[in-house]
């Protein structure tokens, strides 16, 4: 019996045993469960700045994990090894939840700087029940949770993670549909995504930055980033001019797009002006 994914809008009809896009959920006897949970590809002790989040907690270091699999296809992708894998395309370890924690503890316990777990590299809501055991755990032992994602997430999983989640920085690709096709993602992606940033915004509990990584040729120009900027400001009541960090990101060849070179500087630069019209809190990245 095929069974529907409602994870993200793709809403991958799979027959027993099937894998989905995103190469993480699969059905299993009638259930679509996360393949990839608990199977871990990368493991690192990062700054909090690289994630990036800039005005959360500066100066302090996450355990950070991803897994395989990710429900979108950017031609640009710079985690494509582990995000565009399936369960036997790349190396991975099973670490358990609780292993996990554990491994933070540790990690704290040899430098204080250590605040918690940060789930990212790959789209980790692709595997968002493993995000969800592992978070709540974390919080029982004090420690905190970050999420870094593409953000094109049903609100369902959302509502499942709600108090879990003390630090997020989601991708605003582009402000168009137009860049979300080119980016694989299913029909009505950008208004998920939007929809995504719209409820953390408006959760207290969680501090909320947005990147966008800027494509030559496909989301440089000043009134794109205009109306992203003006969008984000209005949010949360008008507050998201205050509250909201917006990145603005350099973009270096990577993966099937090889055909321009870097970003000019001077783009950046000028596209985090731009956004400086509508935001407060604007930074400019691989500069």
């Amino acid at each position: 019996m095929r069974t529907t994914c409602t994870v993200c809008p793709r809403r991958c009809r799979l027959a027993p045993g099937q894998t989905g896009f995103c190469r993480a959920r699969r059905n299993e006897g009638g259930t679509v469960v996360a393949g990839n949970y608990g199977r871990v590809t990368s493991l690192a002790l990062d700054p909090i700045e690289k994630k990036p989040l800039a005005r959360y907690r500066p100066g302090t270091l996450v355990v950070s994990l991803g897994s395989y699999g990710c429900n979108l296809r950017c031609p640009f992708c710079q985690n494509a090894e582990i995000s565009q894998a399936g369960e036997k395309n790349i190396p991975w370890r099973e670490i358990s939840p609780e292993e996990l924690v554990d491994l933070t503890l540790d990690a704290r316990s040899r430098d204080t700087r250590v605040i918690g777990i940060a789930y990212t590299y790959n789209e980790p809501l692709v595997g968002w029940e493993y995000v969800r055991d592992c978070a709540r755990l974390a919080h029982e032992h004090g420690l905190a949770n970050v999420l870094v994602s593409n953000g094109c997430v049903e609100a369902s999983v959302l509502e499942d993670l709600t108090g879990l989640i003390d630090a997020a920085n989601i991708d605003l690709k582009g402000f168009t549909d137009a860049f979300y096709d080119a980016c694989g993602g299913a029909p009505g992606s950008l208004a998920c995504v939007k929809s995504t940033i719209e409820r953390l915004a408006e959760d207290s509990a969680c501090h909320l930055e947005v990147t966008t990584l800027i494509v030559p040729g496909m989301n440089d120009t000043d009134e794109e980033i205009d109306a992203a900027a003006r969008w984000l400001a209005g949010l949360d009541g008008g507050r998201g001019r205050e509250s909201i960090t917006y990145h603005v990101t350099r973009f270096f060849p990577r993966w099937h797009l090889t055909d321009r070179g870097p970003t000019p500087v001077e783009t950046v630069y000028r596209l985090a002006e731009v956004a400086r019209r509508h935001l407060s809190h604007v930074f400019t990245g691989n500069c």
